[in-house]
């Protein structure tokens, strides 16, 4: 069974991104095994301290679990209409050594979101555009960006019915891409 490794771009105890990916991951569960990655724990990127011979402990680790999934979603919220510094630092750290780059090839979605009006537009584009650099084939069609996002999300830990009908199509057509790899 193929595995999709689910980064959630925001630190918080209780993050809106996190509550959406809870929810994604069951939907995802479905068709493919799924394991949240941490980033939390990556030091800052900084080739000198693979230079100097001390690749940092916690990046070999992601490194290695990365390498160990068949494709990503990425949760995210947005920051100053741009993607959250960890997440940005994730994937530097992942993208080094460029050769043995741990995102090329793999499938990923994208799901952004906010409590305001745009539902993570900057973050999701500044994603996409990384992402694309990294030689990941990106969902294209439909791209999720989730405006004020504390309306939808229950007390139960569940999505509201439109959302959640709709997180089925992402899902759905995110499992059609991954088949094609």
């Amino acid at each position: 069974m193929k595995k999709v490794g689910i980064i959630v771009g925001s630190l918080r105890k209780d993050a809106f991104s996190k509550q959406v990916a809870d929810i994604v991951a069951k939907k995802l569960n479905e068709y493919f095994e799924t394991e949240f990655i941490e980033i939390g724990n990556l030091p800052y990127y900084n080739q000198d301290l693979e230079v100097e011979g001390g690749t940092p402990e916690a990046w070999t680790a992601f490194r290695n679990t990365m390498n160990h999934v068949d494709a990503v979603l990425f949760v995210t919220p947005e920051y100053n209409r741009s993607v959250p510094a960890v997440l940005k630092n994730a994937l530097d750290v992942g993208s080094r050594p460029m050769k043995d780059s741990v995102w090329n090839k793999k499938p990923a979605a994208i799901i952004s979101n906010s409590p305001g009006n745009i539902g993570g537009f900057g973050a999701n584009h500044h994603l996409r555009q990384t992402l694309a650099f990294l030689n990941m084939p990106v969902l294209g069609q439909p791209e999720v960006y989730l405006s004020q996002i504390h309306t939808l999300l229950n007390e139960d830990g569940t999505m509201v019915e439109g959302t959640s009908k709709f997180l089925d199509l992402v899902v759905t057509e995110f499992k059609n891409l991954i088949d094609l790899y």
